[in-house]
């Protein structure tokens, strides 16, 4: 019998390789072309809000390739190190799967995370996300089940159209095995068996190709071979934060941040400390120095407000006197301190500011680092020294940023939250139990507080925040309704207390943790960080306004110095009523960035794009100086304690 065989084809290495090559930079081509798609999606989902042109689109993909090129080469590595490996051995195909799995949920998720993030913060994907992770029913409490499972049906589609990506580039360019064999364009042919031209000189050849390029995969990840290293800031281009931050690469902004999580210490030095010390000299004088007389006695008893997101916008302030007219009347009625700024962005740190007297930075949360913030000195543990007990109110879960640690380690000797309500009254707000109902029980405790005693007793609210889930119907908006009713719901406690015999000598402070980004007013604003602080009770001499300059961490050192106690222990607060204050600011922080507010202006600067993005009256790079002199100084204390 005849047989006739096939003879085996052989197919020469530098074809192989080529193929490798292929694969690799259409691999790296498709995770920038994801990128690009994913930055003009992000761009289509705030269009409402951030309307922009066509050649918005292209400024931004184009200012952002940079940093889009940077990223790519970092999910780069894991198929460069197989293809350099499978020169030698055979790689199973199916780790490679793997990979591309886990970089399309990723991407998924980040690129969903971002688009759905951005709309309350305002401002890029970074791992602060990550803390809503310790208490999710609280992360979740701002949205709909229906907002969360639209969402997680779009990760499902983005990650499998990024993973359907990564599989077309290797089956069409698979070049990856020992043997060349495992892609579409592998070496086995229709007619026969076939073969590589194996020579461990041609090996050696191709490996030494691959060890002279990383070097310039890391060029490319570093962005060059300056000083400066890839940064979310060399994407900046416009005046326009939206179009500057729709440039950013949400991966790269979550990775980059990493290292910078809310309980992250960073610390800040732009010159020498004999100059810091200059520049910033005067600006904190917390001595109370004959200060004007605001209450008729030493010794109130204090109910402290803290209205979740109450910012001035929304107040006569702001042009709104219909959404909180009750306000409003209460700043003629008591003392009105109407310069106030808050000190950040966050309920965990503005808390910390109010209570504590306490800067915020961009970064950082002191609330969450239980051996910092137990340092603090606080309003509660200055009158806990003078025989006041007191006590904290919150209708959400206390846990929420370490609000239970920082709470109790500051002088709180009660506290009562969610899980001391029934089901019905937890399930009565989204966040929690709703205001009008907290209030109900603040009053109750005062009603039942002894004759004589001495106390502090201290409310955060939360209906004022999304999903804005309050049980009146007063305006069509859905936010302003929301603050509508928060203006309620302080004006009949107010009123229910000018009932109680405790209101002769009572003073009630009244102010909010933060201001809101809502219809064009951000960071970019004045008014977002105008906040109104004020101080009503039997307790009040008389109306007055006090128009100085002043942030909510002014609080502490103003009050303390109205009741004649010693508070040199805060060293950032100041007594506004003092003679001695002659240095009016306002200093805000937000993420990555701060506002700096004098009587000439206001200058606002971000740490990541390194630059002034809003200037208004004065000298800007002055102020700058200042406030960069204010965060150098006020990080070294904290890394101190």
């Amino acid at each position: 019998m005849l047989y006739f065989c096939t003879p085996k084809r052989i197919i020469p290495r530098k074809v192989i390789m080529k193929r490798r090559v292929t694969y690799l930079l259409s691999f790296y081509a498709v995770t920038v072309a994801i990128f690009v798609v994913a930055k003009v999606a992000f761009m289509l989902s705030q269009a409402e809000a951030h309307p922009f042109t066509v050649g918005d689109v292209g400024s931004v993909v184009w200012h952002g390739l940079s940093l889009d090129l940077s990223t790519a080469l970092y999910f780069l590595i894991v198929p460069f190190l197989v293809t350099m490996v499978s020169v030698w051995v055979r790689v199973p195909r199916w780790l490679l799967y793997i990979y591309y799995g886990i970089v399309a949920l990723a991407f998924a998720l980040a690129f969903v995370a971002d688009a759905s993030l951005y709309p309350f913060w305002q401002f890029k994907l970074d791992a602060s996300c990550l803390q809503y992770l310790q208490t999710p029913t609280e992360a979740m409490a701002s949205v709909t089940t229906g907002y969360l499972v639209l969402r997680a049906v779009l990760v499902v589609v983005v990650a499998s159209g990024v993973f359907a990506g990564n599989w077309w580039v290797d089956r069409a360019n698979g070049a990856n095995g020992a043997d060349g064999t495992n892609g579409t364009n592998g070496a086995t042919g229709a007619n026969g068996a076939t073969g590589i031209a194996r020579t461990s000189g041609s090996r050696l050849w191709e490996t030494a190709f691959y060890l002279l390029v990383i070097p310039l995969m890391v060029i490319g990840i570093r962005g060059g071979l300056s000083e400066s290293t890839t940064n979310i800031g060399q994407v900046y281009y416009s005046p326009q934060q939206f179009l500057n931050h729709a440039a950013v690469n949400p991966v790269f902004s979550f990775l980059s941040s990493l290292d910078k999580s809310g309980d992250y210490l960073m610390e800040y030095n732009y010159c020498s400390d004999a100059d810091c010390q200059e520049l910033t000299d005067g600006f904190f004088y917390t001595d109370s120095t004959q200060p004007d007389t605001l209450l008729t006695t030493l010794r109130p008893n204090i109910v402290i407000i803290l209205m979740e997101s109450c910012g001035a916008q929304f107040t006569d302030v702001g042009g709104h006197p219909e959404i909180t007219p009750r306000l409003n009347r209460l700043a003629r009625e008591g003392v009105s301190f109407t310069q106030c700024y808050a000190n950040s962005w966050r309920t965990d740190k503005g808390v910390v500011s109010a209570l504590s007297g306490y800067p915020a930075f961009p970064v950082t949360s002191v609330m969450k680092i239980p051996e910092k913030s137990h340092k603090l000195p606080s309003i509660a543990s200055s009158l806990a020294a003078e025989g006041y007990t007191n006590s904290f109110l919150y209708g959400g879960d206390i846990n929420f940023t370490n609000m239970r640690s920082y709470v109790m380690g500051t002088g709180y000797d009660a506290l009562r939250w969610k899980s001391d309500y029934t089901a019905a009254e937890q399930r009565s707000a989204q966040w929690g139990v709703r205001d009008d109902l907290m209030f109900a029980s603040l009053l109750n405790d005062i009603q039942h507080e002894p004759e004589g005693s001495r106390w502090m007793k201290t409310l955060l609210t939360l209906s004022s925040h999304e999903p804005w889930d309050v049980p009146t119907q007063q305006l069509s908006d859905p936010v302003y309704n929301a603050f509508n009713y928060l203006d309620r719901c302080v004006d009949q406690f107010v009123d229910s207390l000018r009932q109680m015999p405790q209101w002769d000598s009572l003073l009630v402070v009244i102010l909010p943790d933060h201001g809101y980004r809502y219809r064009g007013i951000d960071e970019t604003t004045r008014l977002y960080n105008h906040i109104p602080m004020l101080w009503v009770g039997g307790a009040v001499r008389q109306p007055k306004t006090v128009d100085r300059l002043c942030n909510q961490s002014d609080l502490a050192a103003t009050l303390l110095g109205q009741m004649g106690i010693e508070h040199a222990q805060f060293r950032f607060s100041r007594d506004v009523a003092s003679r001695g204050y002659k240095c009016p600011m306002a200093w805000h922080t937000f993420n990555n960035g701060m506002t700096l507010y004098d009587s000439l202006g206001f200058t606002a600067y971000d740490l990541d794009a390194e630059r002034i993005v809003v200037h208004e009256g004065g000298d800007a790079d002055a102020r700058l100086r200042v406030a960069r002199a204010l965060l150098q100084l006020t990080s070294h204390d904290l890394m101190a304690k």
